[in-house]
């Protein structure tokens, strides 16, 4: 039984320009179910298993007072200090998919030595998204 002070990791939560679109692009681009998008536009969940997603805007008074400004990379060039990665059965087609519907193409999928399949894009933030296959967990020692 988990203990009172083992946490559970409940919420991802993406800052981003416009929450509204930023939960209509991820819901289309990478296959998520919306959960909830409040009247305000200032929080959007989707539905993602044990733990979900959530979007929230870049400026909310609520965080912009204790840590400053968020940051979404200016450029091609600049990457957030965070990475969201998704895993698929099919990596191909969840790539296809994403760019099909506005995710920009960072790198085609391909097989890593650590035998799992890869491939990278941008959301419409400039955030890179990492599309992975599931990874097989090696053998226990008994």
């Amino acid at each position: 039984m988990a203990s009172l002070l083992s946490p559970a990791f409940a919420y991802t939560v993406v800052y981003v320009k416009d929450v509204a679109k930023s939960v209509a692009f991820y819901a289309k681009a990478f296959g998520y179910t919306v959960r909830r998008l409040d009247e305000s536009h200032r929080w959007g969940e989707l539905e993602s298993g044990q733990t979900t997603i959530a979007f929230t805007p870049l400026h909310q008074h609520e965080t912009d007072d204790l840590t400053g400004a968020v940051r979404i990379p200016r450029s091609g060039n600049e990457r957030a200090p965070v990475e969201i990665c998704f895993a698929y059965q099919d990596v191909d087609a969840a790539f296809k998919r994403a760019v099909e519907n506005g995710a920009v193409p960072v790198r085609e999928p391909e097989e890593k030595e650590w035998g799992q399949k890869v491939g990278y894009v941008r959301d419409i933030d400039g955030i890179v998204v990492r599309m992975g296959s599931y990874v097989n967990e090696p053998p226990s020692s008994k």
